[in-house]
């Protein structure tokens, strides 16, 4: 067999087998004849014409995210930076059209998304970016869908995975919530004293008022304990003049006992005789009787009042005539 042959079998063999190709799952491909459109074909064994068929491209049936950063400008002139992850992916009854009428989707999908943040997020505050952050999402979303459908791109979801202002202002931001938290803190805590102190008083004057009740009970109890022993006193005899006295006299050297039933005190007892208080108390009203006398009768006494021409006068202060001027 002659080298030329050889080469025609080896030729026609690779002809052959390049005429076939396979396509993986969730992948299209575009085939062109001279240059020209020809059809679309999907996941398996394809067979394509050698040296007039071409594989003009792959277009990816899987959904696929991109990732946005936009920095821009809210109501209260505060710049933050917005991240939306934006995630699509191309119709496969339309997949000609996402190969042909565009050419470089990520840059239109990025360039519509720049468009409706930057027209949105410029309408709030910063407090209303972050709760309306989903409002925003779906604006994206929907100016996407109605460019994209156009490409054959179907836009699956739109998410707005981070909101980071202005380190100055996140700062800010900070110390306003640790204020506010240290605001509600004392308030708990000032509402948690008020029910304490509220609590306490009422223990006082539940125990001032069982106190007074034992008080009273108590004092009720030695009144008719008073009064029958008095009847008692008055069954044999004892009036009731002599029998008070007795009472008194008998709790009179109780207590005496009681405070001398304790050890440790450095009480001074003054006589303990039932008469005692009272000759105190008159000795008391003497003396203050004796002092009141005496000073009204230094009152009465004449005073010498002294001139500058070594001249003296007595004078009293009860006698309104004039004074006796005293050569010395």
């Amino acid at each position: 067999m002659s080298p030329f042959l050889i080469f025609i079998i080896i030729f026609a063999l690779i002809i052959f087998l390049s005429s076939f190709f396979t396509v993986k799952q969730q992948t299209s491909i575009i085939i062109e004849r001279f240059g020209k459109f020809l059809s679309v074909r999907n996941s398996g064994l394809q067979f394509k014409i050698p040296l007039i068929d071409r594989i003009a491209g792959r277009v990816n049936l899987r959904i696929q995210q991109l990732d946005v950063l936009i920095e821009t400008k809210t109501k209260d002139n505060v710049f933050i930076k917005m991240k939306v992850s934006v995630q699509f992916k191309v119709i496969q009854e339309h997949v000609y059209e996402a190969f042909y009428k565009l050419e470089y989707p990520h840059d239109q999908i990025t360039a519509y998304v720049f468009d409706v943040v930057r027209a949105e997020v410029p309408k709030l505050i910063l407090d209303d970016v972050f709760e309306r952050k989903d409002d925003i999402a779906i604006g994206v979303k929907r100016e996407l869908n109605e460019a994209m459908m156009t490409y054959g791109y179907d836009i699956i979801n739109t998410l707005v995975t981070d909101i980071d202002p202005d380190i100055q202002v996140k700062n800010a931001m900070n110390r306003i919530n640790a204020a506010d938290r240290e605001k509600t803190a004392a308030m708990f805590e000032s509402e948690a004293q008020r029910i304490r102190i509220v609590a306490k008083a009422k223990a006082e004057a539940e125990s001032k008022k069982l106190q007074g009740q034992g008080i009273a009970d108590q004092r009720r109890e030695i009144a008719r304990g008073l009064v029958e022993s008095v009847e008692v006193l008055n069954n044999v005899g004892i009036n009731s003049q002599e029998a008070s006295a007795l009472i008194v006299i008998t709790q009179h050297y109780d207590t005496l006992q009681a405070i001398g039933a304790d050890t440790n005190s450095n009480l001074i007892l003054l006589p303990n005789s039932p008469q005692a208080a009272s000759d105190m108390l008159n000795g008391m009203v003497t003396s203050f009787t004796a002092s009141n006398m005496i000073g009204e009768e230094m009152k009465k006494q004449p005073k010498r009042i002294k001139k500058s021409d070594s001249t003296s006068i007595d004078y009293n202060p009860s006698d309104t005539t004039n004074p006796t001027e005293d050569q010395s």
